[in-house]
């Protein structure tokens, strides 16, 4: 299964796992890259010395490509880019922010920038900023999320860039693969499927949220950066909702640290309630906790039962 998407990023499928902080750690990244897809440690909460720790983890699990994701706002920037530079990553990806300073580093290294956004006027700016390709990320994702859905604004984007384009939120299995080829993508990233497979180190208890919820399960507030994000419904949820119904304030960069910190405490501490869990609604979709290579050997099989289904339906 060729594309722009696998030429430009070396791997076998067009399959990028989304960068997740707290969540993207080696085990992971480097089971979907030995699989055949992209992955992408979630860094953007890290240290350069964090980082470079994780990258060599990473490069001892997996002689595959893999990327990075970093925020550009982040106080240790500088040193995180030289850090990349100097272990030859060749995937850079990021999402809020000025992307300036990543792009102009990558460039003259020969470093992929991939970047996620959720509106076309974000998407023609980071083609005009000189990004590689673009994932974009419809509001059923879970994280930092859309007000446009990926099935509406992914022909938007393709209609208007030239760089690939990767579809990102509600997708989970290989029907949502071949439903973004059909409109237009060149590959698919995923965040809240590969947190339920076995390579993820989410504490069990987590996954087994994931498993028994259903499509109504995550809610959306802005109350964990100040930007909006899909959540699973749980305690500490309910109490954000219910502070954005008496007041709206602006959140500044200590609080989105605070933010971080909720959801570490559920990905890394396995807190079910008092804690902010990212997932997208494809989580009525996951049933079970395969190994990152079944999922993606599953998904691209079934691509092609997929496309037969449909054409069946079409009466000639």
């Amino acid at each position: 299964m060729r594309t722009r998407i696998t030429e430009l990023l070396g791997i076998k499928y067009p399959i990028i796992q989304g960068a997740m902080g707290w969540v993207s750690f080696p085990p992971l990244v480097a089971a979907v890259s030995n699989a055949g897809g992209l992955g992408i440690l979630g860094m953007a909460m890290m240290t350069p010395d964090e980082l470079q720790d994780y990258i060599r983890e990473t490069r001892n699990l997996t002689g595959k490509p893999f990327g990075v994701n970093l925020v550009p706002e982040s106080p240790h920037i500088d040193g995180m880019m030289d850090v990349i530079i100097e272990e030859r990553v060749p995937v850079v990806s990021y999402g809020i922010g000025n992307p300036e300073v990543i792009i102009d580093r990558c460039k003259p290294h020969g470093i992929v920038a991939l970047p996620t956004m959720g509106s076309v006027r974000h998407a023609l700016r980071a083609e005009q900023d000189g990004a590689d390709a673009v994932i974009i990320q419809g509001t059923e994702a879970g994280g930092h999320s859309s007000y446009v859905s990926t099935m509406v604004l992914l022909p938007l984007v393709v209609d208007r860039v030239k760089i690939p384009v990767v579809a990102g939120g509600g997708i989970g299995d290989a029907r949502g693969l071949v439903a973004a080829l059909a409109l237009g993508a060149e590959g698919i990233s995923m965040g809240s499927r590969f947190i339920a497979t076995q390579e993820s180190s989410v504490p069990s208890n987590i996954k087994q949220l994931i498993l028994q919820a259903n499509e109504e399960d995550t809610v959306v507030t802005t109350n964990i950066t100040g930007i909006r994000m899909r959540v699973l419904r749980n305690k500490q949820a309910e109490e954000f909702l219910e502070l954005e119904l008496r007041e709206r304030k602006t959140r500044s960069k200590e609080q989105i640290d605070i933010g971080s910190g909720t959801v570490r405490r559920g990905y890394v501490e396995g807190e079910e309630e008092w804690s902010s869990l990212p997932c997208g609604q494809v989580c009525g979709m996951i049933d079970d906790i395969p190994t990152c290579r079944e999922l993606i050997e599953r998904m691209v099989s079934g691509a092609e039962g997929v496309l037969e289904a449909a054409m069946a339906k079409i009466i000639s």
